[in-house]
C-alpha cells in the first residue's frame, strides 16, 4: 500500500489546553485549525487533536483509549530538560535498548521522547538480519 500522507487523531477531553500544550510546549507547528480540532505537522507525518464529543463524563479512566506519542530525537537529556524549564514533569530513563522520557500532556495522554541513534539502529540491524 502507498499513502499520500500518515497522521494520528487523538481525541482529548481537555481540547484548549492540549492545543496550547502540543502547540507552545513542543513547539509543534500548527498546519490548520477549525473550532473542532487542530491540526499540528508532526514529523513527516501529522497530529490531530481533536475535541472528544463521545465523552459522556461518566466513564472510568480505565475506559478510555489509551496511547503514546513517540517522538524520536538526537538527544533525549537535552531535550528532556528542556521540557522540565517549562514545567513539564519528566521520567527520563536510560536502557540496555535506548533511553526515553516520558510525559503527560494536559488531558493524560502519554507522550515519549526516544533517542533516534538507538531507533535507526535497530531498523538497520532487522534489515540486515532479514
Amino acid at each position: 500500500m502507498q499513502f499520500d500522507r500518515t497522521g494520528i487523531i487523538l481525541y482529548t477531553i481537555q481540547y484548549e489546553q492540549c492545543v496550547s500544550f502540543y502547540e507552545n510546549i513542543l513547539e509543534l507547528t500548527k498546519l490548520f485549525e477549525n473550532e473542532q480540532l487542530t491540526c499540528f505537522s508532526f514529523g513527516a507525518s501529522y497530529l490531530m487533536v481533536e475535541k472528544d464529543d463521545s465523552y459522556s463524563g461518566t466513564q472510568v479512566e480505565s475506559e478510555r483509549l489509551k496511547t503514546c506519542l513517540r517522538l524520536n530525537v538526537p538527544n533525549v537529556k537535552f531535550m528532556s530538560e528542556k521540557l522540565i524549564s517549562k514545567k513539564i514533569e519528566v521520567d527520563y530513563q536510560e536502557h540496555t535498548w535506548g533511553t526515553v522520557a516520558k510525559f503527560f500532556d494536559p488531558d493524560g495522554n502519554l507522550c515519549a521522547l526516544k533517542d533516534s541513534g538507538t531507533f535507526e539502529n535497530q531498523i538497520a540491524e532487522f534489515k540486515s538480519e532479514n
